[in-house]
């Protein structure tokens, strides 16, 4: 038999992987048929889960949360972070659902660590290994397949969609690499909980959370809710604690679950078409993060 805990890692960081994947099949209902407000949803998102994950920090650290505002670089950079970063992910990501679906968007946005890896590259002034140009390589064959279905001079999502998914894999690549720093300092409950709650009052501005837009039901209290609870709270909680069993190149399971786990949502409850050109298209990108997380794991180990 194997190691139990190893084994209830691995289920908590799958639980988390469809939850986010989730949350985006969600969000598309909530956009395309019930006429929900994307600035609406990501103002109430941010406000109430960045005020849990806070409550969460006090708690644990008898109030320690407030020394970040103490130091200023970590004050300018946690602003920083939570306006590019934190904003900027969650807004894209659910532009790119409004204006496409949960599938593509989902995908696109984990060409991220593609970007990272270019971005290092162009720090340090050196070609990336071979492994890694053949991650970037395969990325962009699976981009070509996944936004025009293999079918050239032809797209199968709105040029809008495609605009907002690139724009929502920039902000995620910022959002890994902009905060380490604070996440040293500071752990990560509290920074991302400051982020978003910081994030949600500057959003507050351009959408209030009181004025709601879209169709009243049921339906959209529930998945507003799974957006938030399940989406949002639930998937970080089963992802750090999944850290406790698991090392940290281990839950690169996660990078490969949540696009799928989107892909399969989409078209099973949304009816999204998904034919074989974007099939292959979303095959490549996951094989491409694994490709860049198998990079990360052997040079933690020469570390």
């Amino acid at each position: 038999m194997g190691d139990p805990s190893r084994m209830k890692g691995i289920v908590m960081v799958l639980l988390s992987a469809v939850f986010w994947g989730g949350s985006g099949a969600a969000a598309q209902f909530l956009f395309q048929q019930q006429n929900v407000s994307v600035e609406w949803l990501v103002t109430v998102r941010l406000l109430i889960s960045g005020f849990v994950l806070l409550s969460w920090a006090a708690w644990n650290t008898k109030w320690a949360v407030l020394a970040i505002w103490n130091d200023r670089f970590s004050r300018v950079s946690l602003l920083l972070f939570s306006l590019l970063g934190m904003v900027g992910v969650q807004y894209t990501f659910f532009e790119a659902i409004a204006s496409g679906n949960a599938a593509t968007a989902t995908v696109l946005q984990y060409l991220a660590p593609v970007l990272i890896v270019l971005y290092f590259a162009m720090q340090s002034k050196a070609m990336p290994a071979f492994r890694e140009a053949a991650a970037v390589f395969l990325s962009l064959i699976g981009t070509f397949f996944l936004v025009t279905g293999g079918r050239l001079g032809e797209l199968s999502i709105s040029g809008t969609a495609l605009f907002w998914g690139l724009g929502s894999a920039l902000a995620l690549a910022f959002y890994t690499v902009y905060p380490i720093e604070l996440l040293k300092r500071w752990g990560s409950i509290a920074v991302v909980g400051w982020a978003m709650t910081l994030g949600g009052v500057i959003f507050s501005f351009v959408h209030p959370p009181w004025n709601f837009e879209g169709e009243p039901s049921f339906s959209t209290v529930a998945a507003i809710l799974f957006v938030v609870i399940f989406g949002t709270l639930m998937a970080f909680y089963f992802y750090l604690e999944s850290l406790r069993y698991l090392r940290p190149s281990e839950t690169s399971l996660l990078a490969c679950v949540e696009p799928l786990s989107a892909v399969l949502l989409s078209v099973l409850l949304l009816n999204v078409a998904f034919g074989f050109g974007e099939w292959l298209g979303t095959l490549c990108i996951i094989a491409t993060v694994l490709i860049l997380s198998r990079v990360k794991k052997e040079a933690s180990y020469e570390n």
